[in-house]
Formats: C-alpha cells, sequence, structure tokens
C-alpha cells in the first residue's frame, strides 16, 4: 500500500488525491497480469543467447548503450536486470526469432555478466526503429509526451511494429474476437492475404462490382500468387468465389483464422518467399506465449516455487511460533483494511494517500501497544 499512496501522489502531483481505491487496484492487476504474461514466458536468470534465435520472447533496447545514432541492439529480460541496471531501456514487448545482442560488438567494450562468449553480430535478427524507441508511421515515441490525443497501440504481427489505432486507416473493432492485426504495408507486401482477408477477417466487404483502382490491385494480388498453384487449394477456392474487400487500411483477423490458412505444397513455397512462414504456426501468436507465461507462473504458485518466493522464503527461516504470529498479524491487518476501506465505499469517498498513511500508522501504534503489554501468540 505504500505503492498505492506513491501512485495516488504520483497521479495528483502537489493536489488533494481524487483517483479511486477501487481504480488504482484495478490497474495493479491489469499490469500484474499483463507483466506475468509477458515476463512469465521469458528466463529473468539466464541469458537467452545460448537458446539461438528464440521463437518469442521478451525484448529490450537500451539507450543509454545503444543510443539513436548508432547500430539497433536487443536485449533479453535476464540482461535487462543483470547488466543494464538503472539504464533507459525501452520495452519492445515480444519479438520472434530473436537473439540477445547484449555485449556484442554493438555495445563496445560492454560485456554480458551472463553469457560473455558471444558472436559480433547477430545477423538473423530484424531490427526496426522501434529499438530507438520510436513506433507507428508517426515515428513517434511511445507516451508521447507532445501527443493529446488518447490513443491505443496496437502491433502488427508481420512486421511487430505498434500503430496508434488512429494511423491504420480503419475503424479499430471493438471484438475481442479479432485478436491479430497486420497492418497495411505488410498486407501489400503479401498481397496474397487480401483474398483471405475477404473470408476470414473482420468487416469482410461483399463486392461484385469492384472499381477500376480496387480491380487493380485484387488482380496484383492474385497474379502474385495464381501461378503454379495445385488443385483443391483453398487459397485458388477463396479467388474463385468472388468475394472481395477493399484493399486498404489494416486488417482485423477472427480468432483461430491461422487454422484456415491453405498449406498445400504451392502455398507453403509462397509463405516461405513473402517471410510470413510462422503464419502457419498457431503458437507463433502472442497470446499462445502469453498463455504459456501465465501457465508458467500459476505452476509455480502452486507448488514447487516457494524457494523463489521471498515471502516464503522468510517464513521458512523462522520456528513455528514465530510463522503463527506473521500468520496472525496478516490476518489481522486484512480484515482491518478491508473494514476500513469499506466505509469509504459506503460512503462513497475516495481514499487519499493520507488515509492510507494513517491506517498504518493507527496499525504500528495498536502493534507497539500489544508489544509493550507482552501479548503474544502460540501454538
Amino acid at each position: 500500500f505504500a505503492l498505492v499512496s506513491s501512485r495516488m501522489a504520483a497521479n495528483v502531483g502537489e493536489e488533494e488525491a481524487t483517483v479511486s481505491l477501487v481504480d488504482v487496484l484495478e490497474e495493479d492487476e491489469e499490469l500484474e497480469n499483463e507483466a506475468s504474461a509477458v515476463l512469465g514466458g521469458s528466463d529473468s536468470e539466464k541469458c537467452s543467447y545460448p537458446e539461438g534465435y528464440v521463437k518469442r520472447q521478451a525484448l529490450y533496447a537500451c539507450n543509454t548503450c545503444t543510443p539513436k545514432g548508432g547500430e539497433p541492439a536487443g536485449i533479453c529480460l535476464a540482461c535487462s536486470y543483470k547488466c543494464h541496471e538503472g539504464h533507459d531501456l525501452f520495452e519492445l514487448y515480444t519479438k520472434r526469432n530473436f537473439r540477445c545482442d547484449c555485449g556484442n560488438d554493438k555495445f563496445g567494450e560492454m560485456e554480458c555478466k551472463l553469457f560473455a562468449d558471444k558472436e559480433k553480430v547477430n545477423s538473423g535478427n530484424k531490427y526496426s526503429h522501434n529499438f530507438f524507441g520510436l513506433y507507428c508511421t508517426c515515428d513517434r515515441p511511445y507516451p508521447d509526451p507532445e501527443d493529446e490525443v488518447p490513443d491505443e497501440m496496437i502491433q502488427c504481427i508481420v512486421c511487430e511494429d505498434w500503430f496508434h489505432g488512429r494511423h491504420l486507416g480503419c475503424v479499430v473493432p471493438d471484438c475481442v474476437e479479432l485478436q491479430e492485426m497486420i497492418c497495411e504495408s505488410c498486407m501489400n507486401k503479401t498481397p496474397f492475404l487480401w483474398n483471405y482477408a475477404a473470408h476470414i477477417a473482420g468487416n469482410v466487404v461483399q463486392d461484385n462490382g469492384t472499381s477500376a483502382c480496387k480491380r487493380k490491385h485484387q488482380e496484383e494480388a492474385e497474379g502474385s500468387s495464381e501461378e503454379g498453384l495445385c488443385s483443391g487449394c483453398r487459397l485458388r477456392e477463396m479467388k474463385a468465389s468472388g468475394r472481395s474487400r477493399t484493399l486498404q487500411g489494416a486488417v482485423f483477423w477472427l480468432s483461430a483464422w491461422r487454422t484456415k490458412l491453405c498449406t498445400c505444397s504451392d502455398c507453403k513455397v509462397i509463405y516461405t518467399d513473402a517471410g510470413v512462414s510462422f503464419l502457419m504456426d498457431e503458437m507463433d501468436t502472442v497470446l499462445a506465449y502469453e498463455n504459456k507465461g501465465k501457465s508458467t507462473m500459476q505452476a509455480e504458485q502452486a507448488g514447487g516455487a516457494e524457494g523463489r518466493d521471498p515471502l516464503m522464503s522468510a517464513l521458512n527461516n523462522l520456528n513455528r511460533v514465530q510463522q503463527l504470529e506473521i500468520i496472525h498479524e496478516y490476518n489481522d491487518m486484512k480484515t482491518e483494511l478491508k473494514d476500513y476501506l469499506q466505509r469509504f465505499a459506503a460512503e462513497g469517498k475516495v481514499v487519499t494517500p493520507e488515509d492510507i498513511r494513517h491506517f498504518f500508522e493507527q496499525q504500528q501504534s495498536r502493534k507497539r501497544r500489544r508489544a509493550n503489554a507482552g501479548q503474544y501468540y502460540c501454538s
């Protein structure tokens, strides 16, 4: 609750706090779930370099070691903790097929503390302006101190850049079933995907009378992959149906859309030539990665992870009487805090940093009185 108090104070500066505790707790829970999903799928203790080009992992860029104007570089989760503590880091969320750069030639004389024996460069890595803290077609940082428009950022699953919703060239759908997005630029680089978009993406538009401009785009999309397609090809069948959509703007895809992609031998060649063979892999998705992270965290919490939990480690070092004292203290504090906060909820009041401080000051005062009276718990 010291965190809650400081966050409230930070939100309002010197003014009186007007943020409800419910809002703060909901935000904390959302951030915790996101962190568990993103970080749970990556190792926080070991550099990922020995694993090669990791299928998907949480990545960071160090603005302190590799600032804009130099060569872009990315570091794994463990190196962000052990080698770049206190540095100015850009959180890149997750990226696919990347090998940790920490300590290679891009970092000058600096060596990785976790795995120093690295090649000079990782030639298989792909970089973008994200590695310098810039995003979207507007090439701006996030959060942007000069942007007063509230807007969410959405990641393209192909180029893995992040885009403001208002810069996607389409209306962002309010539907949880539309889980993946491909930006317009990537759609145009892989034009055969427009054929799939007309059938298995969100906001599908049926159009029997296409305009000249639209026909031109559609002919280009079909011509790029028509030749050599095998009989029974799902992509060929979609083209033959005559169903189409506007070939502009980002495309949001329905849940499990990857399972509907044709995987005949000819289509596999098309995916490979376009550099998007990962689309055939359902486990490539960020959702699959996050689910893996959540499962890992839940497994650790369920058992076998007590040695890694600071609280459990501390309790294990205490005798039974001391353990019971801690447990009783915790349960008492939890009950009293709940009763204390319920009064605010009943009266429709917000909880200020001063209210939180007052509660814990009362807790400390009661604890001192109990200690002076010689009160203790025994088994």
